[in-house]
């Protein structure tokens, strides 16, 4: 529940951040015109993302004959929580990662990279997809789309004002100053304000995961391994998915471990061994642990 409940904060948050943003340079009309620009951009975005997020993985859907386990175990999983079975795929990565994809339960799909199999043994596998497919489950993708929208709006505004002002405000007394501010710290501020947006939905996917297979710890060992696994294998063999921005934060882990990230408040997934204490939690309170 806290946890939905800082996600609910985050994305308010967003809100009135665009809100005086688009005050503070065009009114209604400048809020308006944003918010439109925004919509168009990732709605599109929200619509196609599980097609064109399989085709720059370089995924291949997962045959049932040369994959039965993924088969069974996401199909165990799917109708444990009495939902229907997503598409499966398999990227020939060697990083350890997955990532799951759609707008819906309905329309879901879910991507493991081969790195990923050839490191994790059954029981921390099942962890790892009944996580992405709590994503789905969760509405996950739609929030993602939902603080985009919102992050770009700010975005446009605040480029809109750097090329025709705020609308005499910023020629007010004192006004210049603050119009400048606001003009390159609003997008920085909307960056933050939507990475812990991501980073909280990762953390309420690790719980919803652990509450579908009962096994907390086998979820933590993998996380383990997909952070030392993405560090040793640095950039081989990453898709352009991985590479990319626009897409990184779909993975269960940050690609190649994370690698250059500029501290705990730009980060798009939280720290591995603050992840690994939610669990042991969890862990504890199914009595797994003393």
């Amino acid at each position: 529940m806290f946890k939905s409940v800082k996600t609910f904060v985050l994305l308010a948050g967003l809100s009135g951040l665009m809100l005086a943003v688009g005050s503070y340079f065009g009114g209604q009309s400048g809020l308006t015109i944003a918010l439109v620009l925004a919509l168009a951009m990732n709605v599109g975005s929200y619509w196609f993302s599980d097609k064109l997020a399989i085709r720059m993985a370089r995924a291949e859907p997962a045959d049932p004959t040369s994959y039965p386990w993924y088969h069974q175990m996401v199909g165990d999983l799917a109708a444990r929580a009495g939902q229907p079975l997503p598409r499966l795929f398999v990227s020939p990565s060697p990083q350890p990662n997955a990532f799951a994809t759609g707008r819906n339960p309905t329309h879901a799909a879910v991507c493991v990279n081969q790195g990923l199999i050839d490191i994790l043994d059954r029981e921390e596998m099942e962890g790892v997809l009944a996580h992405e497919l709590s994503h789905v489950y969760n509405r996950d993708i739609l929030i993602g789309s939902v603080a985009a929208t919102l992050a770009t709006a700010i975005t446009f505004m605040a480029r809109f004002g750097l090329f025709f002002g705020g609308g005499g405000r910023d020629r007010e007394g004192g006004g210049l100053g603050g119009g400048i501010l606001t003009i390159f710290l609003a997008p920085i501020a909307a960056m933050l304000i939507q990475f812990a947006v991501t980073r909280s939905r990762e953390t309420q996917a690790d719980t919803s995961g652990a509450e579908l297979t009962g096994k907390p710890m086998a979820l933590a060992s993998a996380l383990q391994k997909l952070e030392a696994g993405g560090k040793a294998r640095a950039r081989l063999g990453g898709t352009p998915a991985e590479a990319s921005s626009a897409f990184q934060s779909l993975y269960i882990s940050a690609p190649f471990g994370g690698l250059g990230s500029m501290g705990g408040l730009f980060r798009t997934h939280p720290k591995t061994e603050d992840r690994v204490a939610n669990l042991r939690d969890i862990a504890r309170r199914m009595g797994q642990l003393g």
